[in-house]
């Protein structure tokens, strides 16, 4: 299925444990870090010390490329071997490039879609210890974070001081594995030495609110102050119940003091990857870390990241939520397509996790992909909308046919982007991306200047509705009970001003993930608003939404394995 010029079949794992890796302190030395910055976790991985923020302060940005993509099947359509891969060509056409990218979830990676290094010929090693357990950074957000939900039980139990209302209660416990039994839970079982009976549940460990504020952190002190604003509930008077109320924000920023340092790999070309945070962009902002962008753009001339989901989701999260905190503006925007799941939009067949595709979406058909590529054109136009020039990558297989990547090239120009590049780079690595190297470059050097969609002190409806109408596309939206009594309640204790991380399903550009292409004439049903006053956000649910995953009928981890001499095996 895969393409272009190489025709070595060897899976992704294969191909990153036959790579001779560098010593990680000699990746650090070329990128421009003092050794005393580069704290080592064995011989090919490090985190960075955020020293080195302020000692590289005066230094000017880099330009600042994001990764999008449109709406995926459920496949993914290759967004992080794009990310990767355009990092690596835009060092062999002489432009010193950082990749800056999330570390995964376990959920993921024993679920559904197996490893998230990349993949082939561009992707970022050692990506067995990337994939797993990696520096502990997810198992420090989930203890932070389950020491809170142990804090409220406690308190309750013990007489219950701030009189919070156990049914308010909105901060669940997690765990970084999907597993839809914990969903919904009861709690305290058992009698009154077991704590207080309640409902409550798991959610998956990245869905936390520690790992987004880890995410948009700036600093220990900030990290500090965020733990502290966290809301777990309210008083029977409704009145906000945080962390620092309970007394936990303290050692919850002691749990975090390592993980807030970014975490540095190569990738198989022996460029400098950052690898930092892992906030699913679906429930949260889908983004890796303020602190490791901030450090890759003062050492490089290039910073390429990547938004989780498509344009309309990762991506305006990056731009309206991230870029807010960090101050930092996108040069340019790539978006990433695949014939694929042009075809799926374009209604020629379903794409099904695990399964073969369906003959009519690996047959050449301009009809569908003509259809479908209104997705593209609505996502390129979700970029412009924020003033960002766009290049549209299409990421080849070898079933496509060269007539349809004209073709696709032809409606991408036409729908505002700057061009259409075929990617390679999976194949090829970074030899494969030097055409989409160049046409970044060009994209990222015109004057442009990046402009948010919306001014934070709007009332939260009306951020709501923009993004639902301009982004989405929908006719309008409406509010369930619920969500009209969250948003009554968060503008009289003044939590109106934050901007909107919508929670919603990444297979449709609506709340529906049936609705494929480009859908019209829906309307956006708000179940309920949450806020993550820590995080510095409120985040809306859109119809059926879970932060807890599950299963597949045949998980990933099915496949994962250990041989006699420790290698690992089957991890994608």
């Amino acid at each position: 299925m895969r393409c272009g010029g190489n025709n070595n079949l060897k899976s992704d794992i294969e191909i990153a444990q036959e790579t001779k890796m560098l010593p990680i302190i000699e990746i650090a030395r070329q990128m421009g870090l003092e050794d005393d910055e580069v704290e080592l976790y064995g011989k090919y991985k490090a985190k960075i010390s955020l020293d080195a923020l302020a000692r590289l302060k005066d230094r000017p940005n880099a330009k600042y490329i994001d990764v999008t993509a449109i709406t995926p099947t459920p496949l993914g359509e290759g967004k992080t071997v794009t990310t990767i891969g355009l990092g690596l060509a835009l060092n062999r056409i002489g432009k010193k490039t950082i990749n800056c990218i999330r570390q995964p979830s376990l959920g993921p990676v024993f679920g559904i879609k197996g490893g998230a290094a990349g993949g082939g010929y561009s992707q970022v090693v050692p990506m067995e210890e990337f994939n797993l357990h990696f520096t502990g950074d997810t198992h420090a957000v989930s203890m932070a974070h389950n020491l809170l939900a142990a804090f409220i039980d406690n308190h309750i139990h013990h007489g219950n001081e701030l009189n919070i209302d156990p049914n308010s209660i909105t901060w669940p416990r997690v765990m970084d594995i999907s597993d839809r039994a914990l969903r919904q839970i009861v709690v305290g079982l058992g009698g009154g030495t077991n704590g207080y009976a309640r409902e409550s549940g798991f959610d998956i460990a990245v869905a936390s609110e520690v790992m987004a504020i880890l995410a948009l952190t700036t600093g220990l002190k900030d990290l500090r102050e965020r733990l502290g604003r966290i809301v777990i509930g309210y008083t029977y008077k409704n009145k906000p119940v945080t962390a620092e109320d309970l007394k936990c924000a303290g050692a919850m920023a002691v749990l975090l003091k390592e993980a807030i340092k970014p975490n540095l790999l190569q990738t198989v070309e022996h460029t400098p990857c950052f690898v930092h945070a892992g906030p699913f962009a679906n429930i949260a902002h889908g983004n890796n870390s303020v602190l490791a962008d901030m450090i890759a753009s003062k050492l490089a001339d290039y910073v390429v990241t990547e938004s989780g989901f498509g344009a309309d989701i990762g991506a305006e999260k990056m731009i309206n939520i991230k870029c807010r905190v960090s101050g930092l503006k996108i040069d340019a925007a790539v978006i990433v397509a695949t014939v694929r799941a042009l075809k799926m939009h374009g209604g020629a067949g379903r794409v099904v996790a695990g399964k073969d595709l369906p003959p009519e979406i690996l047959e050449r058909n301009d009809e569908a992909l003509i259809a479908g590529s209104a997705n593209l054109a609505k996502q390129i136009e979700n970029m412009r909308m924020h003033n960002i020039p766009v290049v549209v990558a299409i990421n080849h297989f070898t079933t496509d046919h060269p007539e349809e990547i004209e073709l696709i090239r032809q409606l991408a120009i036409k729908a505002g982007a700057e061009d259409a590049v075929i990617s390679q780079v999976w194949a090829r690595g970074g030899a494969g991306g030097e055409e989409l190297a160049r046409a970044v470059v060009k994209a990222a050097e015109k004057p442009s200047q990046m402009e948010y969609l919306y001014d934070v002190n709007l009332p939260i409806k009306q951020k709501i509705e923009t993004i639902a109408t301009r982004i989405y596309g929908a006719e309008g939206v409406e509010y369930e009970p619920l969500a009209e009594r969250r948003i009554r309640l968060y503008t009289r204790l003044g939590f109106d001003k934050l901007p909107i991380c919508m929670a919603k399903t990444h297979l449709s550009l609506s709340h529906d993930p049936s609705l494929k292409g480009r859908p019209t004439g829906f309307t956006v049903p708000i179940r309920d608003v949450r806020a993550s006053l820590g995080a510095g956000f409120l985040y809306p649910l859109l119809g059926t939404m879970t932060t807890m995953p599950g299963l597949p009928s045949v998980p990933a981890g099915t496949r994962i394995d250990i041989d006699d001499e420790g290698k690992i095996v089957g991890l994608f």
